[in-house]
């Protein structure tokens, strides 16, 4: 065997989703944050397109990304749906994280890779970060609010006109006193069929 298998299993059935509340103090490292984005370009890509971008926050740009979400929140959303929960953790989210990375889709320029293809790529280069976050025993958040959609989002990255923010990943040591959370599938029996005709 080339790998070691069983390691391999672990990290990939330990992935957790460690939310910004339950990060420490602690800081990630900016080593450690280039090795997660290292370890996403590796993704599957149709074409070799490559279409992941990242925009990482880390120090001082986190307060500057946590007023443009709450204040784009604000703007977009009518004031008797706005919701002070909702508010807090787009407040609350970038400052309690030590790097906040824009989860982006560059779209190639002929369009000859379908819009799907290169956003299911930039889906498994967020996985490859996740599992190397499980590997040195980081918390990651991938978060998806509405605002990611709205032409702001779009001002506030500089991204393309065809280009899309796919998310938010908050990235951060989880605090010392929570317990690493459990999981559980369904087995696969349950969600495959077999065909051998």
């Amino acid at each position: 065997m080339k790998y070691n298998l069983s390691e391999i299993t672990d990290v990939i059935r330990n992935r957790r989703t460690i939310y910004p509340e339950q990060f420490s103090d602690r800081k990630v490292h900016q080593e450690q944050i280039e090795l997660l984005l290292n370890n996403a370009v590796w993704a599957p890509t149709h074409g070799n397109t490559q279409p992941w971008r990242f925009k990482v926050f880390m120090e001082d740009a986190r307060q500057n990304l946590s007023d443009f979400l709450v204040r784009t929140y604000c703007e977009l959303t009518p004031e008797p749906d706005q919701k002070e929960m909702k508010m807090t953790k787009m407040t609350n989210r970038p400052l309690k994280s030590s790097a906040a990375i824009a989860i982006c889709m560059e779209r190639q320029q002929s369009e000859k890779i379908s819009e799907q293809d290169e956003m299911l790529a930039v889906a498994c280069a967020v996985q490859n970060m996740h599992l190397t976050c499980t590997a040195y025993g980081l918390g990651g958040f991938w978060s998806t609010p509405g605002l990611i959609n709205s032409q702001q989002m779009k001002d506030y990255l500089n991204l393309g006109e065809k280009d899309k923010c796919l998310g938010l990943f908050y990235v951060g040591y989880p605090s010392p006193e929570m317990e690493w959370p459990k999981g559980q599938r369904k087995p696969i029996e349950y969600l495959t069929e077999w065909k051998t005709q």
